[in-house]
């Protein structure tokens, strides 16, 4: 595992109407289906709903069933995302939602005509990570203990938030991954954790040596003994953005060895496997690391390198 030797912040959630998939039965049987049939993650559960959601939210009141929307429609709904200067890799996804959605309708209720056939999505963009260099991971990861101590958090959160930035760069982890990791997926002895990635999918991810310290100075400090791995001040399961919240609080204290670099939960994957690549490891033991259905998402860190 790589170690060193030693943008975008999540944004308020703002308050949204009633759910206009309340009541939808098709919308419920197609979610339904997501998670029975095809093992689909909570993340993306999340995500598919959120594209059904919003294309019913931006329309007019009392809008027509999903079988008698016009493509004009949709082509309506690619042009407001874009004028509002959503990324192209967000528009992307989101008719991708839609686009499955349409699937099921034709094979589940027989749709004949799937208004999506005639909507042309902008081209997605070919974006190249931005890795941290090893000076940077170093000042990153000594962050939380270098932070001036809050009086109101817990004792133990400084090595909590170390415990979880060592991870994150050491096993190349998602930032959903992290956050659903129980303390018996972790494996002291084989120094490997067991992981959930996309579409459910389990991989055993080695933990380097320095992960493993931090991991055992916080849960000793914490006295996590069973249930989520990482816990808040309320002693339950620290969510994504919770993790998110962490690193944030990190930066001030990491900001001179970043230097004005943006940084982020992923950032830390993109850095785990271009380290990786660096010292000579091959491309496919680097997309099982990952968890990459595929070699091609992999392949863009060889550019990278």
């Amino acid at each position: 595992m790589p170690r060193a030797r030693r943008s975008a912040y999540p944004q308020p959630r703002k308050k949204v109407g009633p759910d206009p998939l309340a009541g939808d039965p098709w919308a419920r049987d197609f979610l339904r289906s997501l998670d029975a049939e095809r093992n689909a993650s909570p993340s993306t559960l999340e995500g598919y709903r959120r594209a059904l959601a919003h294309f019913r939210r931006a329309r007019p009141k009392n809008p027509p069933k999903w079988h008698l929307i016009p493509t004009d429609e949709f082509r309506e709904h690619l042009f407001e995302m874009m004028k509002r200067g959503l990324a192209r890799a967000t528009v992307r996804a989101e008719f991708a939602a839609l686009r499955s959605f349409y699937k099921f309708l034709s094979e589940r209720h027989g749709l004949t005509n799937n208004p999506l056939k005639g909507v042309q999505l902008p081209r997605a963009p070919r974006r190249l990570p931005h890795p941290l260099t090893t000076t940077q991971v170093e000042g990153l990861l000594s962050a939380p203990a270098a932070r001036e101590k809050n009086k109101q958090a817990p004792a133990w959160m400084a090595a909590r938030d170390v415990a979880m930035l060592e991870l994150l760069y050491s096993s190349g982890l998602r930032l959903a991954e992290l956050a659903g990791l129980n303390v018996e997926d972790l494996d002291v002895y084989s120094e490997t954790v067991r992981v959930l990635g996309k579409g459910r999918k389990e991989r055993i991810c080695p933990v380097g040596g320095p992960a493993l310290e931090a991991i055992s100075r916080y849960r000793h400090a914490a006295g996590v003994t069973a249930g989520p791995l990482f816990i808040n001040k309320l002693r339950r399961r620290l969510g994504r953005r919770g993790v998110w919240l962490s690193l944030r609080r990190a930066l001030p204290a990491a900001a001179d060895a970043l230097n004005g670099v943006p940084v982020s939960p992923h950032k830390l994957r993109h850095s785990f496997a271009t380290h990786l690549l660096d010292a000579g490891a091959d491309l496919r033991s680097v997309q099982e690391l990952l968890g990459h259905a595929n070699l091609a998402p992999t392949q863009i860190y060889t550019h990278v390198t």
